[in-house]
């Protein structure tokens, strides 16, 4: 999941507080907000862990979540070294796991748990309405895939040590490190000659191209023989309601606001006022983006993100949840999943207290900048290397809005972009039922699913089922098709 933002007036923080509902940390009275610190947050920790740098250390078969008979899981922590490790959840796929694609799970931020999509979104189990328990989710992602959550940077989640990320590029550097300890254990080699999809949301905007470039970066750096390493066989990459162009997706908050599928969430008056923030010349949200993006500093990165969030993506939400604005600010669904985790992390071999979002490895973030450098033209690289890619999104998601992320998708400049822009939307339907509205050109693929949040697998649509049409996309996409309709 994994975006929230800020308070524009300091009586309006409590409020806002209900918003942000642990995602992302509130600074200086602003989600979002950036703290006062100017260097980058870098924080040791103690390691009273046995840890094996370089290897796995893996529960199997915890009989938690996947109760599907004979489908493997495992669980545990790859050490990348003596005082950092992460956590990862792997489920076998319920249908030919030898040789189905493994895919790559992570949620956003920066700084939030994969946990979230594991047990809100499109695990094996879904998290009920009580927080207590889960329920068996026929629509889950490894019906027909291997799936691999994986808790990053270090930090977050149940992964633990030196928390000393805090950028897109240095957390795909950590990620790769991982997966090589992953796919050398024997319980996961065979993985290794598998199609690899990345799928990931909200921050996962900067993150899912950036580790997708990354891993082919070191791909031809292994051919090359300057890396050793196992080669990752990356065929695909999806982003749902990402966060990876600030320059083309900031206005979009300001047409959201004003005029979306359900209703405005300010006046005309506050409306105004942002578009003012946005377009001052040299002090404005425009130009510190533009400023950042143009080998900006970390210090100019970081305000613009400072500025850009106090005065046009807070104040535009009104008395909305920012992830489903069909919700009031206090919206307690998908269902909080802390104290779930908590009753079952002995069993799946954790070994720190849950936490959702990790506030240092936030500070990290925010203290270089990473916010607001455009990952558009790592993107647009993966595009055009033949990885088949999903841009996916809510029409009911404020936080990273289809207005926003569709100014994205036309500004991309790949080998797809001209016939892509020239089409228009098709209705894309699961089962005859209308769920949304799609493009596709080549191997690029983009939907808006109507009626879902921020969290699309999340959510129903009309008659369909909690995740269904969610699992539709997923599953055309990760079987080398195109989206289209049934």
């Amino acid at each position: 999941m994994l975006f929230s933002w800020f308070v524009l007036l300091a009586t309006a923080s409590s409020a806002w507080a209900a918003k942000s509902a642990g995602q992302i940390p509130i600074r200086n009275g602003v989600i979002g907000g950036v703290s006062n610190t100017t260097t980058k947050v870098k924080v040791d920790v103690v390691q009273p862990f046995a840890t094996t740098p370089g290897a796995l250390r893996v529960t199997q078969n915890s009989g938690i979540c996947e109760t599907t008979p004979g489908v493997f899981q495992a669980s545990g922590y790859g050490d990348l070294t003596s005082t950092k490790s992460i956590f990862f959840w792997y489920f076998a796929s319920r249908d030919g796991s030898s040789t189905a694609p493994l895919s790559l799970w992570f949620n956003g931020g920066p700084g939030s748990s994969s946990m979230i999509g594991l047990l809100q979104e499109n695990g094996p189990c879904r998290i009920t309405n009580n927080s207590e328990s889960v329920t068996l989710n026929p629509f889950s992602w490894n019906n027909n895939a291997n799936v691999l959550y994986i808790d990053q940077p270090v930090g977050v989640g149940f992964s633990h040590g030196t928390e000393s990320v805090g950028t897109s590029l240095e957390a795909a550097a950590d990620v790769w490190s991982f997966l090589q300890i992953f796919l050398k254990n024997e319980l996961f080699s065979n993985l290794a000659a598998n199609d690899l999809a990345i799928w990931t949301e909200s921050y996962g905007g900067h993150y899912g191209p950036t580790f997708a470039a990354y891993f082919l970066s070191q791909n031809s750096a292994i051919a090359a023989g300057s890396v050793s390493g196992i080669t990752l066989n990356l065929k695909t990459l999806g982003v749902g309601d990402g966060l990876t162009d600030p320059i083309s997706q900031y206005p979009g908050y300001i047409t959201y606001a004003g005029s979306n599928p359900y209703h405005p969430l300010v006046s005309a008056s506050v409306i105004s006022k942002a578009n003012t923030s946005w377009n001052q010349a040299s002090t404005g949200c425009k130009a510190r983006i533009t400023a950042c993006n143009n080998g900006g500093s970390n210090s100019v990165c970081s305000a613009a993100q400072s500025f850009c969030n106090n005065n046009i993506l807070s104040p535009l939400v009104g008395n909305f949840d920012v992830y489903y604005v069909l919700s009031g600010s206090n919206d307690p669904y998908p269902p909080d999943i802390s104290s779930y985790l908590a009753s079952i992390e002995k069993k799946v071999g954790a070994e720190v207290t849950w936490q959702e979002t990790n506030d240092d490895v936030y500070d990290n973030f925010a203290a270089t900048g990473d916010w607001m450098r455009s990952s558009l033209p790592d993107l647009e690289l993966v595009i055009n290397s033949g990885v088949r890619v999903l841009i996916y999104d809510g029409d009911a998601d404020y936080i990273l809005n289809f207005n926003g992320v569709e100014a994205m998708v036309a500004s991309l400049n790949t080998d797809f972009s001209a016939q892509f822009n020239k089409q228009v939307f098709a209705p894309y339907t699961v089962n005859g039922l209308l769920a949304g509205q799609f493009k596709t050109a080549g191997t690029f693929s983009y939907v808006r699913i109507y009626g879902a949040g921020h969290e699309v697998p999340a959510y129903k649509n009309g008659t369909l089922a909690v995740g269904q049409a969610a699992f539709q996309f997923f599953a055309q996409t990760m079987a080398n098709q195109s989206l289209f309709s049934t």
